[in-house]
């Protein structure tokens, strides 16, 4: 049911609905940043395996995403809210043990098999958990401005779970070995559990507060839900955009080992860029909130994506330029990547709201749609930088052992963190610009 807006979300709600964001920075953070690594340098897996071994479960998520975002419906008529499914979700660290405490009689394709079946597992249970989280902001009836509000409130906890994570996890595998992967995957998953919980109550908080817009009253099916989101020119166009967004940014995070280890020669500067690239978005997410209030979200995201095809290409000079300069320009990416985040996800339920205009209130199936896209991008990027290593010839290796990179190697692992990422983000641009949802139909 739609009607009016209700009472603005109280701060202290946004904060508790916000640190399940925490827990969702540590999942999207430590597969994309470790497994390939870990894959290729512990466990003995080919590059080639090694990207399917990233790719195939999030194949997976392309189908089950969009199904529990119909599922979530569903409920959401029945019950009159979407906790139930947010519930299964706080499994999800189980798997993130399990994924990277390999038996230590594995290695090659058999451990590549133990580390994907665990990832389709932790797949499964991430949706359980982000669908119906992402959701929420399109559920409240709030406005424009207050939907952009809540994002930047997640995308702040996002982004110290993606720092944290990005920082924490690197430092703690420093030695490589399976033991620190298993310690590392416990520990955090023990936060993810406690922030999941407090994020379950903050859902509930805000619901009662801001209202809660029911879903159609007629049941659809999962392939009908699809359809009529894909239909939708806008949003189809977003959508695009932010398959290619979301692809870069995990390239970027799964090359970034490689290019400290073999460009600079110093694997913990890993930690440093993680650092630089993760912490701006701290001080400009709210900062491309007061942008969006002058300018709009759509040439907002466009002047984030541009940044970041800007920033990528610098990086070509590889160490000609030097730590200190290299540092700045990730800090920079870093900016762009928070307005990315911020101005993408904020536009959904904006999206959800114009359709809901012209008598469709699927949100739902609209966020399984776009989280099914992040789940993809999560995956292709691994996979296209994991892809240009073994055309490059790039050797992999297993714990306590080094091997040396022949010259297409270094030049693969360079082109694969500087141009590829320059030119999936500028067809990012190609399609964003021909979105045009930013106007009064949103507000």
């Amino acid at each position: 049911m739609s009607g009016a807006a209700e009472a603005p979300p109280r701060t202290g709600d946004l904060v508790r609905y916000s640190t399940g964001s925490l827990g969702m920075g540590v999942w999207v953070t430590v597969p994309g940043l470790l497994l390939l690594y870990f894959l290729t340098h512990t466990l003995g897996v080919s590059p080639f395996l090694a990207g399917l071994t990233l790719l195939l479960p999030k194949v997976v998520d392309a189908v089950v995403h969009p199904a529990f975002g119909t599922l979530s419906d569903r409920h959401a008529r029945r019950s009159g809210n979407r906790r139930g499914m947010l519930r299964w979700g706080l499994l999800l660290g189980v798997a993130m043990i399990a994924m990277f405490t390999v038996p230590s009689g594995l290695s090659g394709p058999a451990a590549a098999l133990w580390v994907g079946a665990w990832y389709i597992a932790g797949n499964l249970l991430f949706a359980c958990f982000q669908v119906p989280y992402l959701t929420t902001p399109s559920d409240l009836r709030i406005g424009y401005h207050e939907r952009t509000r809540v994002f930047m409130f997640r995308m702040l906890f996002l982004t110290v779970g993606l720092l944290g994570a990005g920082v924490v996890a690197p430092a703690m595998v420093a030695a490589g070995g399976r033991d620190d992967y298993a310690r590392m995957a416990l520990v955090l998953a023990a936060g993810m559990a406690v922030t999941g919980f407090v994020a379950l109550g903050g859902v509930r908080r805000l619901t009662d507060r801001c209202g809660f817009r029911t879903p159609d009253a007629h049941d659809h099916s999962f392939l009908d839900d699809v359809k009529v989101a894909w239909r939708d020119r806008d949003f189809r166009m977003l959508v695009l955009s932010y398959l290619f967004t979301s692809t870069t940014t995990h390239l970027f995070l799964a090359a970034v080992p490689f290019y400290t280890e073999y460009v600079f020669e110093n694997d913990g500067l890993t930690a440093v860029f993680m650092g630089a690239f993760l912490g701006p978005a701290l001080i400009a997410g709210p900062v491309w909130q007061r942008i969006s209030r002058r300018i709009g979200k759509q040439r907002g995201l466009l002047v984030s994506q541009g940044t970041f095809v800007a920033g990528s290409l610098s990086l070509l000079a590889g160490e000609r330029l030097g730590v200190a300069v290299t540092v700045a320009v990730i800090v920079a990416l870093g900016s762009a990547f928070a307005g990315l985040q911020l101005f993408a996800f904020s536009m959904l339920p904006d999206a959800v709201a114009a359709a809901e205009e012209q008598g469709s209130s699927r949100a739902g199936a609209y966020t399984g749609v776009w989280t099914a896209t992040d789940a993809t991008g999560t995956a292709i990027g691994p996979y296209v930088y994991s892809a240009v290593l073994a055309v490059g010839g790039f050797l992999s290796t297993t714990e306590g052992r080094t091997v040396a990179q022949p010259d297409s190697a270094l030049l693969a692992l360079v082109v694969g963190f500087t141009l590829v990422p320059a030119a999936l983000m500028a067809v990012a641009v190609v399609f964003q610009r021909r979105y045009s949802l930013d106007g009064p139909a949103t507000r």
